[in-house]
């Protein structure tokens, strides 16, 4: 299983998307506050339908608090200002995998406490600014989930 992180994610209806996103792939969502909307927000409920109950979700108040509970071993972020390409990566199981808001991308301040050789980028034509926030997820989780032989951990949501 691998951890999916969103820092300060803004628009409700890509958080819903992961959601369902995580249920169905079994990756654990890592919510870093301040969010742009509530979690019971109907937007989020609505894209992330009946789903929310079989993910596992768990929100924290700062980056540091996240840090220093999670102690994550292996971080991975996740950026068009990286220059590595995401499928060169070698994902393990409990990986985390870190992504920054829709509007402003990962913080500086919070890309540079990852190692250089983790800070990953999805290719895109030449001029395009970003991806879909649940769709660049979903292009890593599943190349993540990939390299690991599809292996099913069954996810049991707290």
């Amino acid at each position: 299983m691998f951890n999916i992180v969103l820092v300060n994610p803004k628009i409700p209806p890509n958080t819903g998307n992961i959601i369902r996103l995580c249920a169905n792939n079994g990756c654990k969502l890592h919510l870093i506050e301040p969010l742009g909307f509530e979690l019971d927000q109907k937007s989020v409920r609505r894209a992330g339908m009946d789903y929310r109950d079989l993910a596992l979700v768990k929100k924290w108040c700062d980056y540091q608090t996240f840090l220093e509970s999670e102690k994550p071993s292996n971080l991975w972020s996740f950026s068009s200002k990286s220059t590595r390409w995401y499928a060169e990566a070698s994902y393990q199981n409990g990986d985390y995998l870190m992504f920054g808001s829709e509007t402003s991308g990962l913080p500086d301040e919070i890309a540079g406490t990852v190692a250089e050789q983790n800070r990953l980028h999805i290719p895109m034509q030449s001029g395009s600014r970003s991806l879909n926030l649940s769709n660049a997820v979903a292009i890593v989780s599943y190349e993540a989930w990939r390299q690991t032989g599809f292996s099913i951990t069954p996810a049991k949501p707290q």
